[in-house]
């Protein structure tokens, strides 16, 4: 096991972490095809804020290596891939990443070397999208020169406590013995313990469902939320009381963005749909999902329109535009539909993070601002769309401060004493 070599393709949130835990105990080469980024990790700066820079010196002092080419890779007996596995403007899978990867190792593939992808895909994807692509470019043949596993990831951005290492793996393997190899490997690391999956296609499945389960529930909460709107009943407490039921899922209303919850489902729903099968209620729940940022932009309009606040080069706030709370990523952000539908009524947005890297800020053609103005009642509406822990400090005294007449604040994730309107 120590002998093994461990080539880590895309050093993302997923990856970086992962080449990090791996470091302490084998020699790991880390590769992504972005040479700013690589270039910062060897300066000792993770952006993305998952990895301090104690522990990117610390990959560096365990002998880690980063790099952009594949070259430098050729050593090694293990490939593991995590890269990003997005979608299309038709909501279809984009598996140009994945693919492109599996090229750029086939170049480099040896004789009884593994390929274990991380990357969510459907069920299948891994045997008959890129297993082909490995062994066109290798000249090797699947499970008689190289093998393959699937073990796919699970870290949740932003969480200080659920970190790689300590979270349950679950793993797989294209035979037996490969299958019993790749869980050998991630056990050397995983203090949580792994699951070993029968088959690669299993543990596909298992990763799609697990971000479809959650796409399906919130949605289920976000119509409640909508329908109890309209009879004029607090969500909130709604599910507070329900919540005492020992067996009741306590989940709150909200967008559904990133690069997992908004995109996951749609990798389960294509491959349905290519055997037949209409999935009516993933489909509905990714309906109402998407449909949320609309309706926030909506009763923001409304309640401005209610005070007689004119709409046309109206200011508005928009606190927070990452996808979730207390991190950096902007990726499929919601936050960022709420903007252009207000914008589409002529209104001007300011946007605070305090959370987004100033050069991610810039690269995103929004207004962003450094600090919050307390003191100039500048703004007809404030709207709370990420729940970032500062922002939960903020009074109602202030939200008067920041409000040019009637205080209008629209608070999407319920951290608002008295807002005018709670999702």
């Amino acid at each position: 096991m120590k002998s093994d070599q461990i080539a880590i393709i895309g050093l993302g949130y997923v990856g970086l972490p992962l080449a990090h835990a791996f470091s302490s105990k084998y020699k790991v080469i880390g590769l992504d095809i972005n040479p700013d980024r690589v270039n910062e990790l060897k300066s000792g700066f993770d952006r993305t804020l998952e990895l301090s820079e104690t522990q990117v010196n610390e990959c560096l002092e365990n002998g880690l290596e980063f790099t952009t080419n594949i070259e430098d890779a050729k050593d090694c007996n293990i490939y593991i891939v995590t890269v990003p596995t997005p979608i299309n403007s038709e909501n279809e899978p984009d598996l140009t990443p994945l693919i492109k990867s599996s090229q750029s190792i086939g170049t480099v593939l040896k004789k009884d070397d593994i390929v274990i992808y991380e990357s969510t895909v459907y069920p299948g994807a891994t045997e008959e999208i890129c297993v082909p692509e490995l062994e066109k470019f290798s000249g090797l043949e699947f499970n008689k020169d190289f093998f393959c596993g699937y073990s796919p990831e699970r870290i949740n951005p932003g969480d200080k406590e659920h970190t790689v290492t300590k979270i349950l793996k679950v793993t797989s393997g294209s035979t037996s013995e490969t299958a019993k190899k790749v869980d050998e490997l991630y056990k050397s690391i995983i203090t949580a313990g792994t699951h070993l999956a029968p088959s690669i296609k299993v543990a596909e499945a298992a990763k799609v469902i697990e971000n479809t389960q959650r796409d399906v529930n919130i949605a289920l909460i976000n119509e409640l939320s909508m329908i109890f709107d309209k009879l004029g009943i607090d969500t909130n407490s709604v599910i507070e009381a329900a919540g005492t039921k020992w067996n009741f899922i306590k989940l709150t209303p909200g967008l559904v963005g990133g690069h997992c919850i908004g995109v996951d489902p749609y990798y389960l729903t294509f491959k349905a749909q290519s055997i037949g099968y209409t999935p009516n209620l993933i489909l509905g729940a990714r309906q109402i999902n998407n449909s949320m940022s609309k309706l926030i932009a909506d009763k923001t309009i409304k309640y401005m329109v209610k005070a007689d606040k004119k709409l046309n080069g109206a200011n508005i706030l928009v606190m927070g535009a990452t996808f979730k709370e207390n991190c950096p990523d902007m990726r499929n952000s919601k936050v960022l539909d709420i903007i252009k539908e207000l914008e589409e009524f002529e209104c001007k947005v300011d946007v605070y993070d305090y959370w987004i890297d100033k050069s991610d800020r810039e690269s995103k053609g929004l207004n962003f601002i450094e600090e919050l103005p307390f003191e100039s009642k500048k703004y007809d509406a404030i709207i709370v769309a990420v729940g970032h822990d500062k922002f939960k400090e903020i009074t109602e005294e202030q939200y008067t401060n920041m409000s040019k007449g009637e205080p209008i604040v629209i608070d999407v994730k319920g951290i608002v004493k008295k807002p005018t309107w709670r999702l």
